[in-house]
């Protein structure tokens, strides 16, 4: 089996449209490679809003790490983590690097916003922008520091985002392309994806073109497949989805005193054990443990 830097690597460089989706954790990210999907966001929005924190670098780079790690460890398929700005500067970055390829998490996109970062939809008009020439160090230090040669670094333009023109982000993408990225995800906050297609146009298929069309998501497959989009990311859908069901959930029990009425709309326990491999660990004790006859 490929590994799951070169399965990404795969994604980016496919000839047709791919896409892969947010998860927050281990049974999530399983969830999302039963569903079909060749690939995981480890979303920074969802890991953080599961913690009960703000998605402004709240939560620390070694917490959101050992989420991953879990996810990973979970899954067959690659992560694409969302590595925020970095965590700091290109040192942070260098450590980072050298932690993912450690759990096997496939690559890291970067954003060039300042720490700590600001979640894009909010007050986006006021945030402000890294250097271009210290976030392309940035990026220089993450290839550098990498050892598995498919690792992928994706660079995340935020100039659309805060208001800044079409040339612009331009500029940024060739600077962060010659500092060696291997992907360039342009985000837009329309709710039409005329930027983004407008920006796949000029920039041509010089490198692979990431989207994530949160705000834009009516738009067909078939329009980000002849903007010759390489990866389209879902990116916090599960998330969102989860909360929903729990809202529900919870209202409805405490309204009736019961769980009977949602009964029917929840998953059985024995899924839950499904989901969790419990009939492996049901076959080791019966291979380990001497005369057990252990029932799950």
């Amino acid at each position: 089996m490929k590994s799951k830097s070169t399965q990404l690597r795969d994604l980016l460089s496919s000839p047709s449209t791919e896409f892969i989706m947010e998860a927050h954790n281990g049974i999530s990210a399983k969830i999302v490679e039963e569903a079909g999907f060749r690939g995981i966001w480890g979303s920074g929005l969802a890991i953080s809003s599961s913690m009960g924190v703000r998605d402004a670098n709240e939560a620390s780079w070694t917490q959101v790490v050992d989420v991953l790690e879990f996810m990973s460890d979970a899954t067959s398929i690659p992560i694409l983590m969302d590595a925020d700005t970095g965590f700091g500067n290109f040192n942070n970055v260098r450590r980072l690097v050298q932690k993912l390829e450690q759990i096997q998490v496939a690559g890291m996109c970067l954003e060039d916003k300042l720490f700590p970062k600001t979640n894009s939809f909010i007050d986006s008009e006021s945030q402000r922008l890294a250097d271009p020439e210290e976030f392309a160090g940035k990026i220089r230090a993450a290839k550098d520091s990498q050892t598995d040669t498919d690792f992928c670094v994706v660079a995340r333009l935020e100039s659309l985002i805060v208001g800044h023109q079409m040339e612009e982000a331009l500029r940024r993408a060739e600077t962060y392309q010659a500092a060696g990225a291997d992907a360039i995800l342009v985000h837009s906050k329309r709710k039409s994806p005329e930027q983004v297609l407008e920006f796949a146009q000029v920039w041509d298929g010089r490198c692979p073109l990431v989207v994530v069309p949160t705000t834009y998501f009516e738009t067909p497959a078939s329009e980000f497949e002849r903007a010759g989009v390489s990866l389209v990311i879902w990116g916090n859908h599960m998330m969102r989805a989860s909360i929903a069901a729990m809202q529900r959930a919870a209202e409805s029990v405490m309204q009736h005193k019961s769980v009977a009425p949602i009964d029917s709309d929840i998953v059985s326990v024995a899924e839950i054990f499904r989901l969790q491999n419990a009939e492996e660990l049901k076959r080791a004790e019966q291979r380990y443990l001497p005369g057990a006859s252990v029932k799950v």
